[in-house]
């Protein structure tokens, strides 16, 4: 379709002891799918502040160490929308879950999972981080995926 760019979207797979926090989508594209905290990269941000600033917005926790796990190309999967999503990988610094999520409008709950005992469906390209941080190739093309 003429004059239709893709966006890019920014997905983390956040650890704590282990575990590994998803959400109950709800709302837009992936309505009941379990996925990451995430969202799309704002102009003059770096995919880190993304990652941070939208944890931040999402589950009000804190975190470090957030670093580049993987790049999707999705084309099919959510069709007419086109991402370029780029996985990155965080560890878990400070807070708790609230009780109550904080942006109800878009995740039913978060929870943490143990990586071999993850809740299905999973959401967009998050099968993808599974596999490129179980693989731990964090290399260029290796970690290039497309659907």
């Amino acid at each position: 379709m003429e004059g239709q760019k893709p966006q890019v979207g920014i997905g983390v797979l956040v650890f704590r002891d282990g575990k590994v926090l998803l959400g109950r989508r709800k709302g837009s594209h992936g309505s009941g799918q379990y996925g990451g905290p995430g969202g799309h990269l704002e102009y003059m941000e770096s995919p880190q502040e993304c990652a941070e600033r939208e944890i931040r917005e999402e589950t009000g926790i804190t975190v470090c160490n957030i670093r580049f796990l993987c790049l999707t190309n999705l084309l099919k999967r959510y069709v007419p929308k086109h991402y370029i999503d780029i996985g990155m990988v965080a560890d878990w610094e400070s807070g708790e879950l609230p009780d109550e999520p904080l942006e109800p409008e878009k995740c039913e709950y978060w929870d943490w999972y143990d990586l071999d005992d993850l809740p299905t469906p999973l959401f967009g390209a998050v099968g993808n981080y599974i596999q490129a941080y179980k693989t731990a190739g964090n290399l260029f093309p290796n970690n290039y995926f497309t659907d």
